[in-house]
C-alpha cells in the first residue's frame, strides 16, 4: 500500500477482524498466467487484511463451473461441478467482490458464468427465512484496455442487488488506460497502479463495503420483516395495500 492508504488504516477505530471477504476473479486467464484484474483487486484486498479481514480470493477459471442455473450441475447432467463447494466459500463470506476484465464492451463469460451460478443458489434460504444472500455486502472491480467500465459495473452490481445482495455507496472501481488496444493494468509504463483516480475509487469501495458490512453484522443481518417468501405464501401480505389480493 502506499502512504495514503496505510494512514487510512493505522487511523481507523473500527473493528472488522470477525468479517470475511471472498474474491472471486473472472479472468480467462488460469492459474499461474498474471492476471490483471487480480492486480488491481490487491490495493482491497491489502487494505481489507491490514483492518483484520479474513480474505479469500478464488480464480474461476482454475475450477470446472459447470453451465447452469441450478445448485449442482451435476444432478441435471453435468460430468462435473465445481460450484457446490465454491458456494460454500461464498456463503462463509460477509463481503463479496466480482471481478471483471473488459471484452468487447462486456463482463467476461467467466463472470458471466459466476453470476448465473449465484443466481442458482438465490432461492434457498437464510436462518431468518430470507434469501440466501441477504446481510451480504456486494461490489466489483474491473480492468480492461478498451471502454466498458461502468457499464460492466451495471451489469455486476444489478446482478448482485437482485440476488439479494446489499450494494453500498461507490461500490465499483476499474482501470482502462487509453480506448483502445494498449498496456493493460500491471504492464510496464502503463500508468494503472499509480492512477490516483482509480487508487481513489478502489480505496473508497473497499472501506463502502466494510462499513456496511460491519453495520449488517452488527444488527444480525437484514431485518426479517416483509421480505419472508414462507411468510408470504401463508398468507402474510406485509401492509400490501389491496385487501382483494390472494
Amino acid at each position: 500500500m502506499n502512504e495514503y492508504q496505510q494512514q487510512l488504516c493505522s487511523e481507523s477505530e473500527w473493528d472488522f477482524s470477525d468479517l470475511r471477504a471472498l474474491f472471486v476473479n473472472g479472468t480467462l486467464k488460469p492459474s499461474p498466467a498474471t492476471s490483471h484484474t487480480e492486480g488491481l483487486a490487491r490495493i482491497s484486498i491489502e487494505i481489507m487484511e491490514a483492518n483484520g479481514v479474513t480474505v479469500d480470493t478464488v480464480r474461476a477459471v482454475d475450477h470446472d463451473i459447470a453451465p447452469g442455473v441450478y445448485p449442482d450441475m451435476v444432478e441435471h447432467g453435468a460430468a462435473r461441478d465445481e460450484w457446490p463447494a465454491l458456494y460454500e466459500r461464498v456463503q462463509a463470506a460477509d463481503i463479496l467482490v466480482l471481478m471483471t476484465p473488459i471484452w468487447l464492451g462486456q463482463i467476461s463469460s467467466v463472470c458471466a458464468r459466476v453470476i448465473e451460478r449465484l443466481y442458482g443458489n438465490s432461492a434457498e434460504l437464510n436462518d431468518a427465512g430470507q434469501y440466501a444472500y441477504y446481510g451480504k455486502v456486494g461490489g466489483c472491480l474491473v480492468t480492461g484496455n478498451e471502454d466498458g467500465v461502468k457499464h460492466c459495473a451495471m451489469a455486476v452490481l444489478y446482478s448482485l442487488q437482485h440476488l439479494g445482495y446489499v450494494i453500498p455507496p461507490q461500490a465499483d472501481a476499474g482501470w482502462i488506460g487509453a480506448v483502445g488496444p494498449g498496456p493493460s493494468y500491471l504492464d510496464d509504463g502503463s500508468g494503472g497502479p499509480t492512477n490516483d483516480f482509480t487508487n481513489r475509487n478502489t480505496t473508497f469501495m473497499t472501506w463502502n463495503l466494510l462499513h456496511t458490512a460491519r453495520m449488517l453484522k452488527d444488527q444480525g443481518g437484514m431485518p426479517a420483516h416483509g421480505n419472508q417468501r414462507a411468510a408470504w405464501e401463508a398468507g402474510c401480505r406485509f401492509d400490501f395495500p389491496n385487501p382483494e389480493y390472494r
